[in-house]
């Protein structure tokens, strides 16, 4: 996926300003003929647990973000959130979340080693967990 810089600095302030509890988010992407995703928005959301440990949105709110994000004109591209304990590699309970959002990226804000956020992006099919570029860009 290809993103614009500042939406990846969205994503990277959204996790580090709260570096104790899991954040999330979605992005919203238009899909070139090559198939190339570029993202266009990215929409906070709240996590229900307000935990270090895992995260998840209401279902409500989940549904309405989708929702916004069609109505924009625009596809759901990628899932992010943060990892405040852990590399930012996908956790069991992130791959059993995957399993009901095919296709979608899982962009995790690594902060765990302290120091500067670890961005990276997974695509996640049943167990099969394949590393994406998260390629930033100017414009």
């Amino acid at each position: 996926m290809r993103i614009p810089a500042q939406l990846l600095g969205e994503i990277v302030a959204h996790a580090t300003e709260d570096p104790h509890n899991e954040v999330c988010g979605l992005v919203a992407v238009t899909t070139e003929d090559d198939g190339e995703r570029t993202a266009m928005r990215v929409h906070r959301a709240r996590n229900l647990h307000a935990s270090p440990m895992k995260f998840e949105i209401e279902p409500g709110e989940l549904l309405a973000l989708h929702n916004r994000i069609e109505d924009e004109g625009f596809e759901l591209g990628a899932i992010y959130h943060s990892h405040v304990r852990s590399a930012p590699y996908p956790s069991q309970t992130d791959v059993n979340f995957a399993a009901s959002w095919p296709g979608v990226e899982w962009i995790i804000v690594g902060l765990a080693a302290g120091g500067e956020p670890d961005v990276r992006s997974y695509l996640i099919d049943g167990a099969a967990i394949e590393e994406v570029s998260v390629a930033a860009h100017d414009g």
